[in-house]
Formats: C-alpha cells, sequence, structure tokens
C-alpha cells in the first residue's frame, strides 16, 4: 500500500509540472500572437500620439476672427499628426485641401527655421502672409520676425530643405 500511495503523490506532482508548463508555454504563445496581431504595435503609444497646432481647428485661422480649439469628435491625420475640428463641415474643409491649412514648416517657429532651427511654436503667435499659416514661438520672436516677414520666408523656405527630417535636439 505504502507503494502505490507513492506512485499517486509521484503521479500528481508530474501532472501539477505538466499543467504548469503547457500553461507557462500558452502564454508565450498568446504573447507572441498578441504582437503578430495587426493594430497593436509599438506604434501605438501614447510617445506616438501628435496632436497638431495644439488642438487648433486650423481652418478656422482662416475664417475666424479667433482660432478655436476642435473636440475630440472631429479628427483627420495626416502624416501621422492629428487634427482637430470643431465641425464635421471643418474636418472636410481640411481634407478637401490640407496645404492650404497647415502651417508652413511643420507647424515649428517660422523664424526659427529662417535661423536653421525648429523652435516648438505657440499657435497663439502667427500671421498669415499671402493665404500661407506662420506660427512663432513667442511674441517676442515673432516680433524680429516682423522686421523683415518676406526675407524671413525666403531664409526659411532655403533652410527647411535641410531641416525638415531632423529631430530639433539636432540643430
Amino acid at each position: 500500500m505504502l507503494l502505490t500511495s507513492m506512485s499517486r503523490t509521484s503521479s500528481s506532482i508530474a501532472n501539477t509540472l505538466v499543467s504548469k508548463i503547457k500553461f507557462i508555454f500558452l502564454t508565450a504563445v498568446a504573447a507572441l500572437s498578441l504582437a503578430a496581431v495587426p493594430g497593436i504595435s509599438a506604434a501605438d503609444t501614447v510617445a506616438n500620439s501628435v496632436i497638431g497646432a495644439r488642438g487648433y481647428d486650423l481652418t478656422t485661422f482662416f475664417t475666424s476672427e479667433k482660432p478655436a480649439h476642435g473636440t475630440g469628435h472631429h479628427v483627420a491625420t495626416i502624416d501621422g499628426v492629428d487634427y482637430l475640428f470643431t465641425s464635421e463641415e471643418n474636418k472636410k474643409t481640411f481634407l478637401a485641401n490640407p496645404e492650404k491649412y497647415l502651417p508652413a514648416f511643420g507647424g515649428y517657429c517660422a523664424y526659427g527655421a529662417s535661423i536653421g532651427k525648429k523652435f516648438v511654436a505657440d499657435p497663439d503667435v502667427y500671421d498669415i502672409v499671402d493665404n500661407k499659416l506662420y506660427f512663432n514661438l513667442d511674441t517676442k520672436i515673432r516680433a524680429i520676425w516682423a522686421k523683415d516677414i518676406a526675407g524671413n520666408i525666403d531664409l526659411a523656405k532655403t533652410n527647411w530643405k535641410t531641416i525638415a527630417s531632423k529631430k530639433p535636439s539636432e540643430l
């Protein structure tokens, strides 16, 4: 009887061990499967969630006395950047001609681009020149930019060819 009892105990331990190995194996397979599911990737992280123009509805810079913030109800994505709109109509207007509404120099400071830099711009400090939207870093920088707008735009366009693909920290 002692032998039968020991056999049952050994058998029970073996079954428990096999169950744990199966669990670990199935968990690993499930984790690998999730990594392969379309739509679930490292790109779907907060670090890759970019809201353009600090959430302003870009069409309102051209149509309103004062630009307005959009909402999460009306979103369009251009080149990985999400733009918010106050209405579905504004979103459709934007999507019909994004280049008309997108700020120059990727939304970076226009004066910064004129000196070969990428400064994060403040959408509250803007100008529309020849139907193009330009942001600047702040009102002090905007005052410097405004001393020669046409010349600074030309310099910025030339510099942008070199700096567009670089990170601000690289400049």
